[in-house]
């Protein structure tokens, strides 16, 4: 196929209409998909033919669009999962089990933190918290002989931190471990990690890609480049016989795809974390337009910086636009065009005096959601870290005064007269 550009795939990536067919990706509400005889079944479940049969493994509406993302990603397949959550969970678990081990930055978000410093260690895998600020040899400290892979945020959520993708791809490689970003907040618009050696890589698509607060989604994209063969010991799910599959080898029979087609024909087949296709339609319209709404999310969020950085009211600020920030190099290196909507920063005073100012806004809304075409405000220690202690807070760099700031594609005057009122009541 010819090579298209990222604006011309968001628009007709996935989905090409035949003749007679809508031009607008339709929704196969269904669970089940029929056949004329048995032996065309049994074909699809033993993998040997490629087709849908029920919705739980696969279905039409939302393969189209997994495949625009992962076109989008450069990858060479992907999955939809339910949500965000569910898309981390997959990516680690599909090459973890009961007795390994993983490595992530501790600046990740608070629900990924629970998730993989808590439920994930119910099920026998332990996870290490590294400071991405480390040096590589406190870094290289924390493998060891079971590990399987290294997680990180592009940018981080919600300090706004810029992760060193190809530092720490260079790291994972070198101990025989893919590296996992989670590109959520960049997008494939502003950053695809998969050129700065990254493997696999996750997504809400409930944030920017989706836009409009309309659906909780994830997806896992794989780049295709990882050698699991050359790893075989350490990846013996993808490399050795599977017996639910007749003692199929997934990386001998599906090449490239092997970590995709497992994750669906066992992640899936057992957990079920599927997104409804309605779901998937949305999303599809969101990503329609995502190229032009990061544009305007990344102009108004570079004004409204720069207009914090300048207020008495403020203490500090972290977005990687600004010249002055510690990020700076990291973001022009990997975010040229802008990185996100998503600004951390602090006011002068307690955590008190935060939730005041948030509590004295007009339209910016104090919601739980995040990256959408509306401006929104969180104060993470009260709200989605409430769940960490206080050294846990620190652990991971969320400080009491921390406001998550999600610039929407408002008019950016309007936003700012809305910060500057709220700070004024204060």
């Amino acid at each position: 196929m010819e090579k298209r550009n990222l604006e011309t795939i968001c628009i007709h990536g996935g989905w090409k209409p035949k003749k007679g067919e809508p031009q607008q990706l339709p929704i196969y509400q269904s669970t089940t998909f029929k056949y004329d005889t048995s032996e065309q079944m049994a074909r699809l479940f033993d993998l040997e033919d490629s087709g849908y049969f029920y919705s739980r493994l696969a279905n039409p509406t939302n393969d189209a669009v997994a495949k625009k993302i992962a076109a989008l990603e450069g990858g060479v397949g992907a999955v939809l999962t339910s949500s965000g959550q569910a898309a981390n969970f997959y990516a680690v678990f599909n090459i973890c089990e009961a007795g390994d081990h993983f490595i992530t930055a501790n600046t990740i978000y608070g629900g990924t933190f629970n998730l993989f410093g808590v439920t994930m260690k119910k099920l026998g895998i332990d996870c290490t918290f590294i400071d991405p600020e480390w040096d590589d040899a406190q870094i290289e400290a924390a493998f060891r002989p079971n590990t399987k892979c290294f997680f990180g945020e592009t940018i981080s959520n919600p300090g706004a931190n810029v992760f060193d993708i190809e530092r720490f791809a260079r790291i994972a490689h070198k101990h025989g471990v893919p590296l996992i970003v989670d590109n959520t907040f960049a997008t494939p618009i502003n950053c695809r990690p998969f050129e700065w050696g990254c493997d696999i890589v996750t997504h809400s698509t409930t944030k920017y890609m989706d836009g409009h607060a309309t659906q909780v989604g994830g997806c896992v994209v794989d780049s295709g480049n990882f050698d699991w063969a050359a790893q075989g010991d350490k990846f013996k799910g993808l490399t050795t016989p599977d017996e639910s599959y007749h003692g199929l080898t997934y990386t001998k029979t599906f090449g490239n795809m092997a970590y995709c087609t497992k994750l669906v024909t066992q992640l899936m087949r057992d957990l079920g974390s599927i997104p409804a296709p309605q779901n998937s339609f949305l999303l599809n319209l969101g990503l329609e337009t995502l190229h032009l709404r990061m544009k305007q999310h990344c102009s108004n969020a570079q004004k409204v910086a720069e207009w914090l950085e300048k207020d008495s009211h403020v203490a500090w600020v972290n977005y990687s636009g600004l010249p002055s920030n510690k990020y700076y190099a990291l973001g022009q290196k990997y975010l040229p065009n802008g990185s996100c909507g998503v600004i951390a920063f602090g006011l002068k005073g307690s955590r008190e005096e935060a939730i005041k100012f948030m509590d004295n806004l007009d339209f910016i809304s104090i919601v739980t959601h995040v990256a959408d075409a509306r401006t929104c405000v969180l104060h993470p220690a009260s709200h989605t870290h409430r769940q960490l202690s206080e050294q846990q807070l620190h652990d991971a760099g969320i400080a009491p005064d921390l406001i998550r700031l999600s610039v929407g594609i408002e008019n950016s005057d309007d936003i700012i007269a809305d910060l500057q009122q709220a700070m004024d009541k204060m």
